[in-house]
């Protein structure tokens, strides 16, 4: 539940900002991204709205720094799995990118809020996403063969798509197309992700 904090002193910029970005994440967290206006967050850190536009230019660069501290960061466990072949290490990636969604409420937030609004700091923080990922791949992929006759980029499109709406929906304590995605349910996706990974990029050619 978001609380109200007391005001941090005037003279304290850095404690000012801190509580206004708490408050934001917050609210993101438990009321969604329609609670983030500038009078919500300032009541929820205990501020005068006044700060929240001097600070930050009003929400939009509120949830600029939202998106910059929330990193879009896929797990060391990903980064140790070793894996050995172009399929294997394209789910490893999907799978992190779900895990690290479950994993923090304010990553789901912004998630859920670029899928139905478009913004230039919404595009921005998607970039930011999106070159994350890239990273991610090239760093374990780039010495693995690639699948001949697959499209890799739209393969990779719908597993990502798929598992981002599965977390979200997970965190709403929802089943979907008859599956209820608690942990054993979410074991069966992860499982399923694996095998589509494994068969859906065809067989490496070592030539390439």
């Amino acid at each position: 539940m978001v609380r109200n904090n007391a005001a941090p002193p005037s003279r304290d910029r850095a404690a000012t900002e801190r509580a206004i970005i708490d408050a934001a994440a917050g609210l993101l967290a438990d009321r969604g991204f329609a609670a983030l206006n500038v009078q919500a967050v300032a009541e929820a850190a205990g501020v005068d709205r006044k700060l929240v536009y001097r600070y930050f230019g009003g929400v939009e660069g509120v949830v600029e720094r939202l998106g910059a501290e929330a990193r879009w960061t896929l797990g060391e466990a990903a980064g140790q799995t070793g894996a050995g072949d172009y399929g294997s290490a394209a789910a490893q990636l999907v799978l992190a990118y779900g895990r690290a969604l479950a994993g923090n409420p304010v990553l789901r937030g912004l998630t859920a809020w670029e899928t139905v609004e478009d913004a230039p700091v919404l595009r921005a923080l998607d970039a930011s996403r999106s070159a994350a990922m890239q990273a991610w791949t090239a760093q374990r992929v780039a010495a693995l063969p690639r699948p001949t006759g697959v499209d890799v980029a739209a393969v990779n499109a719908v597993l990502i798509a798929a598992i981002q709406m599965l977390a979200l929906r997970r965190s709403q304590e929802r089943p979907f197309a008859g599956m209820t995605l608690d942990d054993a349910g979410w074991a069966r996706i992860e499982a399923a992700v694996e095998r589509i990974g494994a068969t859906a990029y065809g067989t490496p050619d070592p030539t390439i």
